[in-house]
């Protein structure tokens, strides 16, 4: 929510501006497919995520006996993301390494998007349902896989009229998740766009620093980090002890 959203936020006439802004559409089967601002930041986001990964693949392959620079940083963000992932999800860690630490990178700098003038992509609640989307056929296929049948008998348990309660249970976390996200960011984007937008020039001197502060990088991250994290102990939930 950095300086560049202003003109996204703010109307011709001045007034505050929250939606998403189509920037051209195309037709596709009879229907108009608009090309918003979120899909842009999106782009350039994971534009950067894969420019990143090649060029810290390549220094890996050619690692220095001594680590330094970028070498140094890859190495401790893996160190990290091996024990952030190891402490929750244990022996069956390794096999969702990559994609808890893509998620929470991805989600960190779409939260944090805002201070390039971007758009958050996880501003838009498209964006944030599909991430849980995947979170829940995760959650689904891991329960199917290590509990054969009993997946289906569990939704009974401990009493049998208790099925529909968990069965809304189950198909209320792609929903309670993203929602969530979307929350977070979303009202972290209002308040910065009523900030420049409703008060004077004077006022929004200096004091937009902390602001952004908390609502982009602090609320950024713990976003980040709770949505990792519920997805590994939703996903290890339905592991148990396999």
């Amino acid at each position: 929510m950095g300086y560049g959203m202003l003109p996204m936020l703010l109307a011709s006439d001045g007034e505050v501006d929250f939606s998403i802004h189509h920037l051209w559409g195309y037709q596709f089967m009879g229907q108009t497919v608009y090309i918003t601002t979120s899909h842009v930041s999106m782009i350039i986001i994971m534009s950067t995520i894969i420019i990143f990964a090649l060029i810290a693949r390549r220094k890996i392959m050619h690692a220095d006996e001594v680590p330094t620079g970028l070498q140094n940083v890859v190495e401790f963000a893996v160190e990290t993301l091996q024990g952030f992932v190891g402490s929750t999800m244990g022996k069956h860690a390794g096999k969702y390494m990559n994609y808890i630490g893509t998620l929470f990178l991805f989600v960190f700098l779409s939260n944090i998007s805002g201070l390039l003038g971007l758009r958050p992509p996880t501003a838009d609640y498209g964006t944030t349902f599909s991430l849980a989307l995947i979170t829940f056929c995760m959650i689904q296929y891991n329960n199917f896989k290590c509990n054969k049948f009993g997946a289906i008998t569990g939704l009974f348990q401990p009493l049998p009229f208790l099925f529909p309660i968990n069965l809304i249970g189950e198909f209320a976390t792609p929903i309670s998740m993203s929602l969530r996200l979307f929350g977070n960011v979303m009202s972290g984007t209002v308040m910065m766009a009523l900030f420049y937008g409703l008060l004077p020039t004077l006022v929004t001197i200096g004091l937009p620093a902390a602001l952004h502060a908390y609502f982009d990088l602090f609320s950024g991250a713990i976003q980040a980090y709770v949505f990792s994290m519920l997805t590994m102990v939703f996903v290890s939930d339905k592991i148990g002890d396999n």
